[in-house]
């Protein structure tokens, strides 16, 4: 058995850089389609108004400013300098192309960036903005992360996604050989699928060319649809050991050099409603270690393509 269950981030950057990454989240202000009426004003149906974000871009606080403001906490804690500025929150492709333009240059100029992740739809992507992050990716890191979350239409529909698979795979399709890392969000315990539904999308995902993986466990949030179906006793959560099963068995069965990069998500704890073992995140990563060595498996094991 490898040395690690799987490949993960750190070691990943390390080999890059001879050293540790560290990954900034940086809040741009933008919206989503699934949110402002293009698609749907309501968004997924386990997504709330804050989207993942921090909110500093409501307190005028810049791109720069934001990433300066972690350098020196950052370089206290983690014994690093470099940094990777993550556009998390909402779709960050969703804006006229010289806006992001200005803000991915904003976050490269800063001292210490050594590259850009940007968290986005598979619907929100132009030949335009491609064209540039491929231009960057001449000289920096570029990371474009799309959220698939399933790779079953009935699933997307059902939790109001507002795109399909075939989708995702145009856009994985359209990114691929320009330079830019392809990173895929999944999340595990969606309505309505089985633990055979959540491996089926590691099969299909497997020989698709994506360069990494964040998985993510579907907690309950307040203020969402999700809510509605959970205390109305129509959704249920998974069970800490159920979903500890679940990342192990879907790992598996992806090839060895897909890059691992989030294993479970962090819920803000004033927003949780449930399951309130997502907030013991560390105990959920220790338990999903000891099952890789519990059942002598690792990722790639089960892997069956090319």
């Amino acid at each position: 058995m490898p040395e690690k269950p799987y490949r993960d981030l750190n070691t990943y950057f390390r080999g890059l850089f001879g050293g540790r990454v560290h990954k900034v989240t940086v809040d741009a202000g933008l919206s989503c389609p699934n949110r402002d009426g293009t698609l749907s004003t309501g968004g997924c149906i386990y997504c709330n108004a804050r989207g993942s974000g921090t909110g500093a871009h409501q307190q005028g606080i810049s791109i720069g400013q934001q990433i300066e403001r972690s350098k020196t906490r950052i370089a206290r804690r983690f014994k690093t300098n470099r940094l990777m500025a993550y556009f998390q929150s909402f779709t960050n492709t969703y804006a006229p192309f010289d806006r992001l333009k200005a803000i991915y240059d904003e976050a490269l100029a800063v001292e210490g960036v050594v590259g850009l992740a940007i968290g986005t739809r598979p619907d929100c992507v132009t030949g335009d903005v491609l064209d540039l992050l491929e231009e960057y990716a001449r000289s920096r890191l570029i990371w474009i992360e799309y959220g698939l979350q399933s790779a079953h239409d009935r699933t997307l529909a059902l939790i109001n996604r507002g795109h399909d698979f075939a989708c995702f795979e145009k856009a994985v399709a359209a990114t691929r050989h320009r330079g830019i890392n392809i990173c895929a969000h999944v999340i595990l315990g969606l309505p309505g699928e089985s633990r055979r539904d959540m491996l089926d999308t590691a099969d299909i995902i497997a020989d698709m060319g994506i360069d990494g993986l964040k998985l993510h466990l579907l907690y309950v949030v307040r203020g969402t649809a999700l809510e509605a179906l959970y205390r109305d006793g129509r959704y249920h959560c998974l069970e800490q050991r159920e979903y500890v099963d679940r990342v192990c068995a879907f790992i598996e069965r992806l090839p060895e050099t897909m890059i691992i990069q989030r294993l479970t998500g962090d819920p803000h704890p004033n927003e949780l409603v449930a399951p309130a073992w997502s907030l013991e995140k560390r105990e959920t990563l220790e338990m999903i270690h000891d099952l890789f060595r519990e059942r002598n498996t690792w990722q790639g094991k089960q892997y069956s393509g090319s």
